[in-house]
């Protein structure tokens, strides 16, 4: 189905099923501990083996002797794979990093062996007798000591180009009137989600079987095949259920691929789950940002000359953090600039983290846009809607398909209190806390991306869904079911979903919140291709009615149960749909914080999310995405820091109790508003993403929200108290 026209009414419109609060129907398979994870697929292969992966203990040079021998004869050994024996091996189009390194070594904790053994104990006893024996080299671990003379990043990315320009910046920003130059840094942040990466490999002959724990199932056979130098089609990736990703799990990972090689040289299934410390340093990270950004405007608010620079580093061959994304399209402006550096890195592989470019990008822009406000006199929500804009600012002849930033500002300033607040910080105490509110805007990119699926009628009139897009956490098998019920006029009891197999067809994958819409767009079209089906079968014509189990028209209806049998297949394209029109999402993040005069900690007590994203399938499990944004958002606000020893060149709190994230004892209650609105311009569905966009200004509300309260502004992520003791108000 090609979907380049805004669409009118169909059969979503009804929302009989979808838009409607709806409990996971993966939910008792989950709570009951019966969803089998990658590392569980016991019941589908003779029984494996264990794989234990050896990394890398240094960051840069080679390996300059390796002796295996203690390793070889340690009980229940059957074979140790390395580089010397793996055979030949390419590089997946996704992969900045090498998954199995030697003799040469790109960064701390990369792949260097795997040793396979009857159990685990038996795998990791063995591993710790590896002698290896390094040549180091010089490395590159300082992203603040490379940033003079740090180029511009080559190619465009998913964030656009390197550079932007629109109007003259520098003289336009030289004559504003009130002006604000200012440099933000975030740092390194890793996924830290609950799930390893973990596979099980079996090879029946020359064909490949993976059970893994992976977001982009089509993306991992094209990799791993390619990697492997084997044809696609002997490639099989599962992956039903992944235990969060976040986008460390987007693409191929050293554990699918040692896992395959471990199972070919073993000669039996094996299977491999990453430790801790791996996950941090051997797979991807959310790279850090040094940022600056300039703002000029005039006494009345208006925003004249904007520019953003950004500087973050990779592995070669790697892109940049694309932090200057949001800046392109959120505020007008006439004259304005935009640039990624990217820096040489000899650290882990920097790559997608929720939100890659809009959550550390937002992090700096909504507090310089409080800064500024604060210049000009103004209340922050009424400076950004002073700056609102219903066109894209570089390309003023693109309009958004909807831009409800102002609305969400408004209804969420209402609902939180905003009236409420201090105008001036550190005005308002309770005892000894000193306490603020802040606000940020929240903006992510609604992506298209092509979606196939195949429906399934059988004779007891029961619909199966079947498309390779996974299911992270997020709810997909129900939004999928609910589209189909929906389609079909099928109850939602009499839907079938079957996910995460590259057997399926090719879905959109789960990955930039583009999941949802387009997974479910790709349902729909299989199911109106089966309506049609059936509606001819029927004799009726395009009017056919779907309700009830029945199709009906001109006086007569049929059971779906008598058209069992057919199966329909058929995907969503979009043609120059987002060429045409801006796509995006937008929301407002309000934040409420206390900080201890004395000592300087602080507790996030409310905060509150307003967000636009077109229909909303799954209120539900859309809330429940959003408040886990906006948790990962206070993380990276007060506490995510992976701590990089500069000289050595690894993560050093690479695991659960040294990189901390927020508990429940942090996270406050939190409210969440979905505007009335649906996207006829976005799919056949109306809907957009918001699971990422939960996240985008979240941190940024909580800094301001800090400021507001101790009159301390602190532009270097993560808010901890150190920055914050020198400057605190004396209690009187």
């Amino acid at each position: 189905m090609r979907f380049d026209q805004p669409a009118t009414t169909n059969p979503i419109d009804q929302g009989r099923v979808v838009g409607k609060p709806t409990p996971r129907i993966d939910g008792p398979l989950k709570t009951t501990g019966t969803a089998p994870y990658a590392y569980e697929h016991h019941d589908v292969t003779p029984t494996p083996a264990v794989g234990f992966v050896v990394g890398a203990g240094i960051a840069k040079g080679r390996v300059a002797a390796m002796d295996l021998r203690a390793a070889r004869a340690a009980p229940g050994v059957i074979a140790i794979v390395t580089a010397r024996n793996a055979g030949k091996l390419g590089k997946g189009s996704k992969n900045t990093a090498k998954l199995l390194g030697g003799p040469e070594i790109d960064h701390y904790h990369q792949a260097l062996a795997v040793v396979v053994a009857e159990s685990f104990e038996q795998a990791r006893a063995a591993a710790a007798l590896i002698d290896i024996r390094y040549d180091t080299a010089p490395g590159r671990f300082d992203l603040a000591a490379l940033k003079p003379g740090t180029p511009l990043a080559k190619g465009d990315g998913m964030g656009g180009k390197a550079t932007s320009k629109h109007g003259d910046f520098e003289p336009a920003f030289a004559k504003a009137p009130v002006q604000l130059d200012a440099t933000y840094t975030t740092p390194d942040q890793g996924h830290a989600m609950m799930e390893p990466h973990a596979t099980i490999a079996w090879w029946e002959g020359r064909k490949l079987t993976v059970w893994t724990s992976n977001q982009m199932v089509d993306w991992a056979v094209g990799d791993l095949a390619k990697t492997l130098g084997i044809a696609k089609e002997n490639v099989h990736v599962k992956s039903p259920f992944v235990g969060g990703g976040f986008g460390g799990k987007l693409f191929l990972r050293a554990d699918v691929l040692l896992a395959a090689l471990g199972a070919r040289a073993a000669g039996r299934p094996v299977k491999i789950a990453l430790t801790r410390p791996l996950m941090f340093n051997n797979t991807t990270h959310r790279p850090a940002t040094i940022q600056r950004i300039r703002i000029g405007a005039g006494r009345d608010g208006r925003i004249t000359a904007i520019a953003h620079e950004s500087w973050s580093g990779d592995l070669p061959g790697g892109k940049p953090e694309t932090a200057v994304a949001q800046t392109r399209l959120l505020y007008a402006g006439e004259h304005r600039y935009t640039a990624m550096r990217l820096a040489v890195l000899d650290l882990p592989e920097g790559n997608a983290m929720r939100a890659p470019g809009e959550a550390p990008g937002l992090m700096a822009l909504e507090i310089a846009m409080d800064e500024m406000a604060e210049k000009l006199g103004l209340d922050p929500i009424e400076f950004r809607l002073r700056n609102d804009t219903q066109v894209d600012p570089e390309k003023p002849k693109r309009p958004f398909s909807q831009r409800h930033l102002a609305e969400c500002l408004k209804q969420g300033a209402e609902r939180f209190g905003w009236s409420h607040r201090s105008p001036r910080p550190a005005q308002v105490r309770d005892g000894a806390w000193l306490v603020g509110l802040g606000v940020a805007a929240a903006f992510r990119n609604n992506l298209l991306m092509k979606s196939k699926a195949r429906v399934r009628l059988d004779a007891q009139g029961r619909a199966t869904v079947e498309t390779d897009m996974t299911d992270i956490g997020t709810g997909s098998y129900t939004i999928i079911a609910q589209t189909a019920a929906e389609t079909l006029g099928l109850p939602l009891e009499k839907i079938t979903v079957r996910l995460g197999d590259s057997a399926f067809p090719v879905s959109c994958g789960s990955g930039g919140q583009w999941g949802g819409n387009n997974s479910t767009a790709g349902v729909y079209a299989a199911c109106m291709k089966l309506r049609g089906m059936v509606a001819k079968q029927a004799g009726l014509g395009d009017d056919a009615e779907f309700t009830g189990g029945e199709v009906r028209g001109a006086g007569k209806a049929m059971p779906l149960a008598s058209f069992g049998g057919l199966v329909a297949e058929d995907g969503i394209e979009y043609g120059d749909l987002d060429k045409r029109y801006q796509q995006s999402t937008f929301g407002a993040h309000f934040a409420e914080v206390a900080v201890d005069a004395f000592t300087g900690e602080i507790r996030v007590r409310r905060m509150l999310a307003v967000c636009a994203a077109g229909r909303i399938l799954n209120p539900t499990s859309a809330r429940s995405q959003v408040i886990g944004a906006m948790t990962m958002g206070v993380g990276a606000a007060l506490m995510e820091h992976l701590q990089v020893d500069t000289r050595r060149g690894f993560f050093v709190n690479h695991d659960l109790a040294g990189y901390e994230v927020p508990v429940h004892a942090d996270i406050p209650h939190q409210d969440v508003i979905f505007l009335d609105e649906t996207d006829p311009i976005s799919s056949p569905m109306k809907a957009k993403g918001v699971g990422e966009l939960g996240i985008c200004g979240a941190a940024a509300a909580v800094a301001n929200a800090v400021y507001n309260a101790t009159g301390v502004r602190v532009r270097n992520y993560p808010v901890t108290l150190d920055k914050l003791l020198p400057g605190l108000p004396a209690l009187v």
